[in-house]
């Protein structure tokens, strides 16, 4: 499904702005990393708010040189002709803000203080032995039908850092699979005019 896991800029070089690379001096070897959650619903609803978590530890007794995390399956490929671009959201990244530089600033619900140049990937730096990381998104079905998403765990941006799970000395990968209702969910006002709240009285 990943291709390999190709990590391709989104932009060309010249268009990467100045100063060091994300993957500059990146070390060379295996660092142990086991996977401590992967948690998303199973079962969701159009318009339905949810968590996609993975939390990662560094089992090993080195330092994981620029843990991250690559997620697919968010979109879809549409299939109708004549589309000038056939990705559509299944799940839209929310929206959240954020003070920057002193001022509010809407920004995505994504692990914070992680973004890359690389496609849906997210690096987090430097992991000590025995720490964890947790990845979170907020995330909001906008379209009905099964999903999946699969994810995958590297040590570095480059490839020369890998990622390895203890037991099969592979890079720790899964997937979510589950289903969209097209049944909205149940939410309403709370008394206070401005608390969303699901259920009823």
């Amino acid at each position: 499904m990943f291709g390999g896991f190709a990590l391709v800029c989104l932009i060309a070089v010249a268009g990467c702005g100045g100063g060091e690379r994300q993957d500059e001096d990146e070390p060379e070897g295996d660092f142990a990393v086991d996977v401590v959650a992967a948690m998303f619903p199973k079962q969701q609803k159009l318009a339905q708010s949810s968590n996609l978590v993975i939390t990662v530890r560094n089992a090993g007794d080195e330092a994981v040189p620029n843990v991250a995390v690559t997620v697919r399956g968010l979109s879809y490929r549409a299939t109708a002709q004549g589309l000038a671009n056939s990705e559509r959201p299944q799940f839209v990244v929310n929206g959240v803000v954020r003070e920057i530089g002193g001022l509010p600033e809407a920004k995505d619900a994504t692990p914070l203080g992680c973004d890359t140049a690389y496609v849906n990937t997210w690096a987090c730096g430097r992991l000590k032995p025995g720490a964890e990381k947790t990845f979170l998104w907020k995330v909001t079905a906008v379209k009905a039908g099964p999903y999946e998403i699969a994810w995958r765990i590297a040590a570095g941006l480059d490839g020369r850092a890998k990622a390895v799970s203890e037991g099969d000395g592979q890079a720790p990968s899964g997937s979510f699979t589950g289903t969209v209702s097209d049944k909205a969910p149940d939410v309403r006002i709370a008394d206070d005019g401005k608390t969303v709240v699901s259920g009823t009285r």
